[in-house]
Parts: C-alpha cells; structure tokens; sequence
C-alpha cells in the first residue's frame, strides 16, 4: 500500500512539473521585455581573436535604434527592441567628452570633413602639421585641411555625429568626442538608420 501511495505522489509531482512548465515559458522568454541593453552572445565561439564588431541585422525587419555605452566603449544597435549587432567604438578622449542623453540622427552625409578638426597641408597635399585644430594652428604656406569623416550621421547641432574613423585601442576612448565606428560598420548602420533614428549614450 505505501508502495502504492509513493507511486501515486510522484506520479502528481512529475505531472505539476509538466503543466507549471508551459505556463513560465513563454512569460519568461517573452518577446516584450522593452529594453535589451547588450547582446547574449558577443562573438562566435570558435573566433581566434575579438572582432570589432558583430551585425546580423541585414533582413530584419523594423525601426533601428543604437544604445552607446562610455564606459564599455562599445554601440549595441537594435531593430524593434530586438538585438541586431555590436561594435566597438571610439568616443571623446579627456577633455572632448562625448554629450549622454537620448538624440536622434539629424543630419547624414556619406562624404564629411572635420571643419575644427584635422592636418595643415603644403599646397601638394604633402602634411605640414598633423592633429591640428582650425583657426588655432598655422603653418606658413599651409592650408587646413579638415579630417574624414565618411558615413556622417550628426546627433548635435554643435558638431557631435556618429562616423567610420581608426579604432587604436579597442575600448579606449581616442575621439575629439565623436563616435567613431568600424568603417564597414559605419556604412551598414548609415543604410540602416535613417534621419530621426533614436541614439541613446550612456555612462
């Protein structure tokens, strides 16, 4: 009879288990959560070294949105809340800190240069003064000549955008306070983020 009995009780233990299963599941992995921050997986298990970035957003569908954190020096870019990449990225160095807030692309060129930033050049291109800063350096017989800034997708009014420039140190700030992307990167998310696509930054 105790035999029985002890048949019977784990027989409605493992039939609880079954039925409380379906019931959490889908709570618990449901599509609503709002925000997804980072992605579950940063990069394919059997890669030899870190890519600098990671994109498998090219057929999906829906409104693009890009969280970019400081403090990781990395973008995560989204598509209706949905995790479709990763990059590393580059931001302002000490003392060209990068704005935090939520801003929203207002302005897209695929051929920009610096107006502030960039080189004083001899009148055969040949460089007189690198890392210069426009109306504070000069060089008799030079011109500046404002950096490269392809895929320029602007978030400010006073000159902070996103674009493809050098990464040196891969989660190290290197900017003058923009958001510098991979160059591969940078062309896909300026195909894929229109003007008005939501930018967050964050510390």
């Amino acid at each position: 009879m105790k035999a029985i009995r002890l048949s019977l009780s784990l027989a409605g233990v493992l039939t609880l288990s079954q039925c409380a299963m379906p019931v959490s599941m889908p709570y618990f992995f449901s599509s609503r959560q709002e925000v997804v921050r980072r992605p579950l997986l940063v990069q394919p298990a059997q890669a030899s070294s870190p890519p600098l970035f990671v994109w498998h957003g090219t057929g999906t569908p829906g409104v693009t949105s890009v969280n970019i954190d400081l403090s990781e020096q990395k973008a995560y870019i989204f598509k209706n809340s949905q995790n479709v990449g990763w990059s590393y990225v580059a931001t302002g160095r000490s003392g060209y800190a990068t704005p935090t807030g939520t801003f929203r692309i207002m302005e897209k060129q695929v051929d920009k240069r610096s107006n502030r930033y960039g080189s004083i050049v001899s009148s055969n291109g040949n460089v007189l003064r690198s890392n210069a800063t426009a109306g504070v350096h000069h060089v008799p017989g030079g011109r500046f000549l404002g950096a490269k800034m392809p895929y320029w997708m602007r978030l400010t009014g006073y000159g902070i955008g996103m674009h493809a420039g050098p990464i040196p140190n891969p989660g190290s700030p290197a900017s003058h306070g923009c958001i510098r992307l991979p160059y591969d990167l940078a062309q896909t998310l300026y195909q894929h983020a229109p003007v008005g696509t939501r930018v967050t930054i964050m510390r």
